[in-house]
């Protein structure tokens, strides 16, 4: 199914975050892998794991950015769509019996626990190659940018990026850590795709140059206060109120655990405000994507 022109409905001062995600969740839909030609066990599995509700802020990222720098149409969304598969396919695997072993995410039970371990891990092999496809297919883009976007998330995705992440991670839970060597963690598992998400609607916007760097100084900022919101949230003081388990990382170093509470919130807060100070170096009269700043982050903001 093409694209859908939907910029000449509603302006670009129109588009609002909640709105952008419920075409987010249609297009997802759209993207899923035919069901005449996909096994269906399989594609469940994926449809389960990918349209199950979430904040979407990865897909979001890219729509946001590419209208932050002049985009006036959805023009990035099959980008975004693409991201959040790959996405959701770190969550499966990482949720996965011989990595975090997690029994709920998104308010649901974890892939395995519905499908099967089996099921699981092929699902989320199957969503990110898919993520792949779409972008490699990507209507209305040149060759060059397809081939920048797919290079963008392939390094966010591996060895140097989420995959060596995790690697680090189950590596951290035997051997002592300093912040050092938990914030690099954090950089690859988190921060990396959130700046795969943002420079990917920049380089669908036109962005090169210093204006990139200061979108991947943004990125990193954002992507390091999100891991430390999400240490905050493990807090068993949440559960029941976050879709996931809670209490996972009480027996492993963490910005939490080394800095504390307190201290753990002043970084919080300090992240954002550098992530605010590099939107506020682009010019840009759009103010959306400053506003997942305050979105995202408004329980830590009081």
């Amino acid at each position: 199914m093409p694209l859908r022109e939907i910029g000449a409905s509603l302006s670009q001062e129109q588009w609002t975050p909640p709105q952008l995600v419920d075409e987010i969740n249609e297009r997802l839909e759209q993207l899923l892998p035919r069901k005449d030609v996909t096994p269906r066990s399989l594609r469940e599995a994926m449809s389960y794991s990918l349209l199950a509700p979430g904040k979407r802020m990865r897909p979001l990222l890219t729509i946001l950015t590419s209208m932050h720098f002049g985009c006036r149409d959805l023009v990035a969304l099959d980008a975004a769509c693409a991201i959040e598969m790959m996405h959701t396919a770190s969550l499966i695997l990482d949720d996965l019996p011989a990595m975090d072993d997690a029994l709920m995410r998104r308010g649901r039970p974890t892939a395995h626990r519905k499908f099967g371990e089996d099921i699981a891990i092929l699902a989320g092999v199957g969503l990110l190659n898919h993520g792949f496809g779409v972008l490699a297919t990507y209507p209305g883009l040149s060759a060059d940018t397809r081939v920048e976007l797919l290079r963008l998330v392939t390094a966010a995705v591996g060895t140097e990026g989420l995959i060596g992440g995790q690697v680090l991670d189950l590596k951290l839970r035997d051997d002592p850590a300093d912040e050092d060597a938990i914030g690099k963690i954090n950089r690859l598992k988190t921060a990396a795709l959130f700046s795969a998400a943002t420079e990917a609607g920049a380089v669908i916007a036109g962005v090169g140059g210093h204006m990139l760097k200061t979108v991947q100084e943004f990125a990193l900022e954002l992507g390091s206060a999100f891991q430390i919101a999400d240490d905050l949230l493990d807090d068993p003081a949440f559960e029941g109120r976050t879709g996931k388990d809670t209490g996972k990382d009480l027996n492993k170093p963490t910005i939490l655990s080394t800095l504390g509470k307190d201290e753990a919130r002043k970084l919080l807060h300090s992240h954002l405000d550098a992530a605010r100070q590099c939107l506020d170096r682009t010019d840009s009269a759009d103010t959306r994507l400053a506003s997942i700043l305050d979105r995202g982050f408004a329980r830590f903001l009081n």
